[in-house]
């Protein structure tokens, strides 16, 4: 069962989040809030954990998973980015925004994409999040809750716990998040491609697509 915690979505009570932290640590599933919706994390080195993550979403090792960072300088340590990508970066972050990066070294082989050596990575604008990434002490490979068979995250933290409480280890309820899901865009080849769009509005950072 689901270690269920109520937060307080502005001043989150940083004890609960750090037990959260020590469940991720030993390859727990958490569902938490984020700025565009709830999503699925788990520790980056755990493989297990990331398995366990992809079989609940029910995506493949071709579906980009994305890194959650607390800014980007802890950005820079998993992808590539020249002086006109990290340009783009600092207008879209902190926001829902998430970007498809050539990556790096530091990411382990199984969770970027198998063909294209990429990950995605993106920087919440979410004090939950934030408070989380803080008590891990680094970054959390997540993708969007969005269940098999369905086209719309989950983001009532309720319905959550009713259909998840048995699959994930942690759920942290800061009560209902935006219904969309991130904007994905690739940078991985020059050209800024939109992949999705989403929550975050492209033309505030000059991307016409």
């Amino acid at each position: 069962m689901a270690q269920y915690f109520e937060v307080h979505p502005q001043q989150p009570q940083i004890r609960l989040l750090k037990q959260a932290a020590e469940i991720l640590h030993r390859g727990g599933i958490a569902a938490i809030p984020t700025d565009s919706s709830y999503a699925l994390v788990c520790h980056l080195d755990d493989k297990s954990a990331v398995d366990n993550l992809r079989r609940i979403r029910g995506v493949d090792e071709r579906h980009h998973l994305s890194l959650l960072c607390r800014d980007l300088s802890e950005l820079a340590n998993y992808a590539r980015v020249d002086n006109q990508q990290y340009r783009l970066l600092k207008l879209a972050t902190p926001g829902p925004y998430a970007f498809i990066l050539e990556a790096t070294k530091e990411v382990p082989r199984r969770v970027s994409h198998p063909s294209r050596r990429t990950i995605g990575l993106r920087v919440p604008d979410n004090v939950v999040t934030q408070a989380l990434l803080e008590q891990m002490g680094q970054p959390l490979l997540a993708t969007t809750l969005i269940l098999p068979g369905e086209d719309d995250p989950l983001n009532d933290p309720h319905e959550i716990r009713e259909k998840l409480e048995k699959r994930v280890q942690v759920i942290v309820d800061a009560g209902a998040c935006q219904l969309e899901p991130t904007t994905v865009i690739d940078l991985s080849e020059g050209e800024a491609k939109l992949v999705r769009q989403g929550r975050g509005d492209v033309s505030v950072l000059g991307l016409v697509f």
